[in-house]
């Protein structure tokens, strides 16, 4: 029987939440101070019966994780995540409980700890090899790979210093991810660098994933987490609240911290905010990804379906529109209507009826959006519109983007997909020969 390569058994972390008292600069001035805060002390004692007050960072948290197996560590920030990491890698000690480890730990926690700022990108690389305890044949034999992976080469024998916060995070990150432990923990490594160096962490991490070696990866990219775990680990208020399959844990901590009025699966039938004659009215609405499930997380240029129900007693035809919004100032980035897709007429539609739309390739950059949706006469008088309904976050998914920027606001709102291609003659050699 295979023995488990972590065991986690009712591990807890607890830390002392104290007041930062603000001294004098003068001696009067700090006994002064001392004074006033034992008095506070002697008071609270008086009143509540405790001097200090405890937070579990980490509260008695049990759960194994095979050799070779890949698991994702979700949750809100201060929900215990990087506690638990930094209690498996035996930076700090735990109050409660025990974590057995089997096998060479390699971590990823504060990447470019151990850098001498005096020192060149040469001999950091042995100083921080060392710190993370490899051997000095095992960094000769993985020097060239270290300064290819981290692109360099030119600057090798400069003071890190004067590296840009770019090269300095490349340097550090491809030291700490050519160790080879059987176990690697990964604290965020993707919130740092460009676009392109994060593709390359990810390939790093597929790599070492694919050799079996044991991973657990904390990450706020949920799509980095789907694709590469298939399994996570949800964290909340230091507990485990799911542990199981990473696209159903993914998908219900995002379904649980959506907006309480607005989820990617709404019932519209009492909707505050909407305006129309009534004579039809939207009473359900949800959003699918491309498996067909309720999703509020979606990748740029990936599909997307809207989905909604109507009831109607109208008279007349009716026109269909939706728009979609970003969440933080609402600003209008699409504007869908029915009579773009050729063939398509509702006329008038009695009854219930439940309308799709289909998006294949979601012409966003990454953020957060949500929908209106409206029906009209042909006279565009407003039957039934709701608004900020159908929340839902859109992320790339440096996996499969070749992009070389990251997609963010500054980049613009939306993102096309289209077809690059050479179209003149190839040039003679000698006309691209320099002058």
């Amino acid at each position: 029987m295979t023995l488990p390569a972590i065991s986690v058994e009712g591990l807890a972390k607890r830390y002392k939440i104290g007041r930062l008292l603000q001294p004098g600069r003068t001696p009067g001035g700090w006994l002064g101070r001392m004074w006033r805060n034992h008095m506070q002390r002697l008071a609270l004692l008086r009143e509540t019966g405790a001097t200090d007050e405890f937070i579990w960072a980490l509260d008695h948290v049990s759960f194994e994780v095979q050799p070779g197996e890949v698991v994702g560590i979700i949750g809100r920030n201060g929900a215990g995540k990087s506690t638990l990491l930094k209690l498996l890698s035996r930076v700090v000690w735990p109050t409660a409980g025990r974590a057995v480890i089997r096998g060479r730990i390699g971590s990823l926690l504060e990447v470019g700890t151990g850098f001498h700022p005096e020192l060149t990108g040469r001999e950091n690389i042995y100083l921080n090899g060392a710190i993370l305890g490899m051997s000095r044949a095992e960094i000769r034999r993985k020097f060239d790979e270290i300064v290819a992976f981290a692109e360099v080469e030119r600057f090798l024998d400069t003071p890190v210093k004067r590296y840009s916060s770019g090269m300095y995070v490349r340097l550090a990150f491809a030291v700490a991810a050519h160790l080879e432990p059987e176990i690697l923990i990964v604290d965020e490594v993707l919130a740092v660098g460009d676009a392109q160096f994060q593709r390359k962490c990810l390939g790093k991490m597929s790599a070492v994933s694919r050799a079996g070696r044991t991973v657990l990866f904390v990450s706020h990219n949920m799509t980095a987490v789907r694709n590469l775990c298939p399994r996570a680990i949800w964290l909340s208020g230091g507990r485990i609240v799911q542990d199981g399959e990473a696209p159903a844990v993914v998908q219900q901590y995002l379904s649980e911290h959506a907006d309480a009025r607005a989820a990617p699966d709404a019932d519209l039938r009492h909707w505050p905010t909407r305006k129309g004659n009534g004579e039809a009215r939207i009473v359900h609405a949800r959003l699918l990804d491309d498996s067909g499930q309720t999703s509020g997380l979606f990748r740029r240029l990936g599909p997307m379906v809207v989905e909604f129900t109507l009831e109607s007693t109208c008279r007349s035809a009716l026109s269909f529109s939706a728009a979609c919004c970003t969440a933080d100032d609402g600003i209008k980035v699409l504007q869908l209507s029915h009579h773009d897709t050729p063939g398509f007429d509702p006329g008038v539609v009695r009854g219930r009826r439940t309308v799709r739309i289909d998006i294949p390739a979601l012409p966003l950059q990454c953020g957060e959006y949500y929908w209106n949706l409206a029906l009209h006469t042909a006279a565009l008088s407003p039957v039934d519109c709701v608004y900020e309904v159908l929340p839902f976050r859109v992320e790339d998914d440096l996996t499969r983007s070749p992009r070389p920027f990251r997609s963010t606001r500054e980049n613009g709102l939306c993102s096309l997909p289209a077809y690059w291609q050479f179209v003149n003659a190839e040039e003679p050699t000698h006309a691209l020969q320099s002058v």
